[in-house]
């Protein structure tokens, strides 16, 4: 298929025109609605929050975000490339993925790296909540009212996270492309089941030549290849059967037999209300919490 930015459609330059004015709207504040409908269907594993609980949350992440810098910097889709063009590099070189596809799909699901999610959870893919996430989250309406959506310390532990998820059985024929195959990267995440766009394939590569992204791929010798094959479908296999862990189906574990659980290491209110299918304001309202400290050996009343 030519997924050349020359195509037209039957209906001439309104073919082109739409996919134009798409792209605009993409780096607006509107992206939101857009991504919707291609982001990757990640398998979300937070309870639904209370409004109040979320805003607030909300509100200090943002806080948060903002003081060590002042404010955020507006980004436009060159300075946006500028900046991550060497961590799309990097990603590249350790996983195969050409650095094109991270960058265009930054651009596309950030919104230059504009939107909510980045400018303040440094989230550039959208990546959502699970059950094995022990981080925080930033609230937004998406598949639910109050999606979870990981909150980062830094942009480039989105990238990597976006690398990882991408280590998934349906996706390991991928792999087997050349790194700077990013045609066949981008039909071939459609194919998988990647984004529900029938156009997202296009509106990617779109991107890619719009933006002469391609210049950052670097081809690789049979060699090289090979090993860099050999190292990321091993560590496919070994990732096989740990996404069931992602599941809702799998977010509620079973019950203490008296309700109650003994805090250990490593827990944080967050995990446990995701643990036993509760939510952190039930949790809370349970043990008379008036916040979110939990220590050490601490018993929680996990039921009503």
């Amino acid at each position: 298929m030519d997924l050349s930015i020359k195509h037209t459609s039957p209906s001439g330059g309104w073919g082109v025109a739409v996919i134009c004015l798409f792209l605009l709207f993409t780096s607006c504040s509107s992206h939101r609605k857009l991504v919707h409908t291609n982001r990757p269907n990640y398998p979300s594993a937070e309870p639904p929050v209370a409004d109040n609980f979320a805003e607030k949350n909300n509100e200090r992440i943002r806080e948060q975000a903002e003081k060590p810098s002042g404010g955020y910097i507006t980004y436009t889709a060159l300075q946006y490339i500028d900046r991550f063009k060497t961590i799309a590099i990097q990603e590249m070189n350790q996983y195969g993925i050409p650095a094109s596809i991270t960058l265009a799909q930054g651009l596309f699901e950030s919104g230059n790296g504009n939107g909510d999610l980045a400018r303040y959870a440094n989230n550039h893919f959208g990546i959502k909540c699970t059950t094995d996430w022990k981080g925080e989250g930033y609230y937004k309406d998406d598949d639910q009212h109050n999606d979870c959506f990981r909150v980062y310390k830094n942009p480039e532990s989105s990238f990597r996270d976006h690398s990882e998820f991408l280590q998934r059985k349906r996706y390991a024929h991928l792999f087997e492309l050349d790194k700077n195959d990013y045609i066949g990267w981008a039909q071939g995440l459609k194919d998988a089941g990647y984004a529900t766009n029938p156009n997202y394939p296009k509106l990617i590569t779109n991107i890619i030549q719009k933006y002469n992204l391609d210049a950052y791929d670097r081809p690789e010798g049979e060699i090289q290849k090979i090993r860099r094959e050999d190292r990321v479908l091993s560590q496919i296999n070994n990732n096989i059967g740990k996404a069931a862990k992602d599941s809702i189906a799998t977010a509620n574990a079973p019950l203490p037999a008296n309700k109650v659980y003994t805090v250990v290491a490593g827990d944080t209110l967050y995990n446990i209300s995701r643990r036993f299918g509760v939510t952190i304001d039930q949790l809370k309202a349970l043990n008379n919490m008036t916040d979110n400290n939990i220590k050490l050996g601490q018993k929680l009343v996990v039921a009503p």
